[in-house]
């Protein structure tokens, strides 16, 4: 186990600056100058030649990469924002607990919506509640997130009045004038967010949940334990469900690291000041600081939760060993 670790981390190191440097090279064969964009709009050909000094830009780019290592490993910084000169480790990190609540809750509501709706599916094929749940499924699957948040934007926030429309509540210590606050306030906004998300992922994990269970249902083992006299119950909640919901538990782990990079859509419709939002402003203003920022967190991200998914895997089946 300690060698399978060991060599995850460094493969993961690997990754880390495969990942970092490719966003490198790709900023660089953009046709824009950011530092005439960090200038301003009026600035001089000095004046954006001393800005270009000042950020490093007139660097050859092995250098600018090489200075970004070496602050992000030993000084633990992500440098300065082009566009507004403040610190990426600050504008990160109040954007991560924004994205994290989204891709959380979400990712609790897809698996609370899938679970049941997967599991009925099986264990009654060709029913009523089977053909409900296939409609839904290609429905989730099929319509854009966009397509998605617009419409409950407009009969959940606009026509019913049930929820807020858009806009973000913090819920530890909000900002003095702010409208609102606390718990109950945050939880209300992230209503309509959390559905968005959860009903695309949701749809996925109902198609895969209902085809595993259907595929254990006609193992040897469930068949003996059947014959066995072993109530159903029991066959569906350790025979079944036990196996057919392993392949579940490395999905929803990839899927939550792969959401905090990718909630850009979710975030952009309904206001929220998360990761996505940050990123398109990032790209938009070629700001390579703040865009490497998000790039760094999702890189972590993504690597982190793909080593505990096959620690938790190896776990969950004792059968299971990590080459």
């Amino acid at each position: 186990m300690l060698n399978y670790i060991l060599r995850r981390l460094l493969w993961a190191c690997v990754l880390f600056v495969g990942v970092t440097l490719i966003t490198y090279v790709l900023f660089f064969l953009l046709p824009a100058d950011p530092a005439r964009l960090a200038a301003g709009k009026s600035a001089t050909a000095e004046d954006v030649a001393r800005v270009s000094h000042q950020l490093g830009l007139d660097r050859p780019v092995h250098e600018q990469y090489a200075l970004f290592l070496k602050r992000l490993v030993v000084d633990h910084s992500l440098g300065r924002s082009y566009a507004n000169r403040r610190s990426v480790n600050e504008m990160v990190g109040e954007a991560i607990p924004v994205t994290t609540a989204l891709v959380l809750g979400g990712a609790v509501l897809w698996m609370l919506i899938a679970l049941p709706i997967g599991i009925l599916s099986a264990l009654k094929p060709r029913s009523l509640i089977d053909r409900g749940a296939m409609i839904f499924i290609l429905v989730g699957i099929s319509a854009p997130v966009v397509w998605i948040g617009l419409l409950l934007q407009y009969f959940v926030g606009f026509k019913w009045g049930l929820t807020p429309n858009a806009g973000y509540c913090d819920v530890i210590d909000p900002p003095a004038g702010a409208s609102c606050g606390g718990p109950g306030d945050w939880a209300y906004h992230m209503i309509l967010p959390w559905v968005t998300f959860a009903i695309l992922f949701a749809a996925s994990y109902a198609r895969m949940i209902r085809a595993n269970v259907m595929d254990t249902l006609g193992e040897d083992y469930v068949r003996t334990a059947r014959a066995k006299g072993a109530p159903e119950n029991i066959v569906i909640r350790r025979h079944v469900l036990r196996n057919a919901l392993l392949p579940v538990v490395t999905m929803l782990g990839l899927d939550i690291g792969v959401a905090l990079g990718g909630a850009i859509f979710t975030e952009a419709i309904f206001n929220l000041p998360g990761l996505g939002r940050l990123a398109l402003n990032s790209v938009l203003n070629l700001d390579l600081p703040t865009m490497q920022g998000v790039i760094v967190f999702a890189t972590l991200a993504i690597i982190l939760l793909n080593l505990v998914v096959d620690l938790v895997y190896a776990m969950i089946d004792p059968r299971i060993r990590l080459a």
